[in-house]
């Protein structure tokens, strides 16, 4: 079967490589085309064209862009047409993926189409399920409650399992060792903060976390911090931190992220996919975030959910305390910390929440890659029989 794939971005890259993995396994005669990065070059995909041109986000980003990405949309929906795929993968991206998979429609309209990673509408802007079902036929889910969401808008869907539940974590051992290295004493309260992976997120939280942690720390004067960060923002979280008098400890590399992870007692982190990072790894956890004004009020107003902690929501607790918008402050983290630190009965709701939400999420099971890969070949099956 021929497959025609496009991913905007690396986290996208990310899933596409394991799902045509699974695709390889399940037909021997599997052709790709499209536009990925190393991932899924890795699975024998030329990319069309450099999956970086369509890395930008934000309206600031977007617009020297702007022509130029509304080029690469009509190149690739024509490729698309050009190829007369068996399917069509769209995978997360939906402002890129969903505008070629119209065009694309447009030109081929009995084009079969998959759209991998569900938006969000659980959460806020419903009507986009809506407007993804005139040009999306079935859905690859990775949390687990959102399925119905997309039936419900007119498009098959399949949860797929989440790609956090196949990803590897540091051993013990090597978190001691980490410990080891860096001078922390097995018994002394390794906290992780985590204030987010991009700039303006490092900016916005960065104050508040490190201040949230020095009034912990005044309070319980052995806690070692550890800010496990990308190097794109290294340089500004070192910054932030020269005010400390005990300066945290900075790790940027993959290996040492995970070993900091495999090592720390407690988390302070920003909202997002890290709390699924924090669960597969055990840590404990109090979630910040805030945005600027006026997003946070017109997300405000549009908020569907009492949280937005993919802890919370997978297993269906509110064990993970968090602090959203205006109440993103610094005195009321650091409470939340030094009560979490205190109370053995909530880290251990916690530790509950956090393996119930591991196995929701697929650990344990058959690989995501895979499993998105069978949903792939049922759906197209599905769809060559007679109504």
């Amino acid at each position: 079967m021929k497959f025609f794939l496009i991913a905007g971005e690396p986290s996208g890259d990310n899933l596409g490589g394991p799902l045509m993995a699974g695709l390889k396994s399940l037909d021997q005669d599997a052709e790709f085309l499209g536009v990925g990065g190393p991932s899924m070059a890795a699975q024998g995909l030329d990319s069309l064209f450099p999956m970086e041109e369509l890395s930008v986000m934000g309206i600031v980003e977007v617009l020297p862009k702007y022509r130029q990405l509304k080029a690469r949309i009509a190149q690739t929906a024509r490729a698309v047409a050009e190829a007369r795929p068996d399917v069509l993968i769209t995978i997360d991206s939906p402002d890129f993926c969903l505008r070629v998979a119209r065009q694309a429609r447009a030109l081929v309209p009995d084009l079969k189409t998959i759209h991998y990673v569900a938006p969000s509408v659980w959460a806020w802007r419903s009507g986009r399920a809506t407007k993804m079902a005139k040009v999306i036929d079935h859905v690859l889910a990775i949390l687990p409650f959102e399925p119905p969401y997309m039936q419900a808008a007119g498009m098959s869907c399949d949860f797929v399992g989440h790609p956090i539940a196949a990803e590897p974590v540091a051993t013990r051992e090597q978190g001691a060792a980490f410990r080891v290295a860096h001078d922390i004493a097995p018994d002394a309260p390794l906290i992780l903060c985590l204030p987010g992976s991009r700039r303006g997120e490092v900016a916005r939280l960065g104050p508040r976390f490190d201040e949230a942690l020095m009034q912990l720390r005044d309070r319980v004067p052995e806690i070692r911090v550890v800010i496990p960060t990308v190097r794109g923002v290294a340089g500004l979280v070192r910054d932030m931190t020269k005010r400390w008098p005990t300066a945290p400890i900075v790790v940027d590399t993959d290996d040492e992220r995970k070993a900091a992870f495999a090592a720390a007692d407690l988390a302070l982190a920003a909202s997002g996919t890290v709390s699924l990072d924090l669960a597969a790894n055990d840590v404990p956890m109090v979630i910040g975030y805030d945005v600027a004004p006026l997003s946070r009020m017109l997300i405000g107003l549009l908020l569907k959910t009492d949280t937005v902690t993919l802890v919370n929501l997978v297993s269906e607790t509110r064990v993970v305390p968090e602090f959203l918008g205006r109440k993103c402050q610094p005195g009321p983290m650091s409470k939340a910390l030094y009560d979490l630190i205190e109370d053995p009965q909530a880290q251990a709701a916690q530790h509950e929440a956090m393996a119930l939400t591991m196995q929701r999420l697929g650990r344990g099971g058959e690989a995501p890659g895979l499993r998105a890969a069978r949903s792939v070949m049922d759906a197209l099956s599905s769809a060559r029989q007679p109504r």
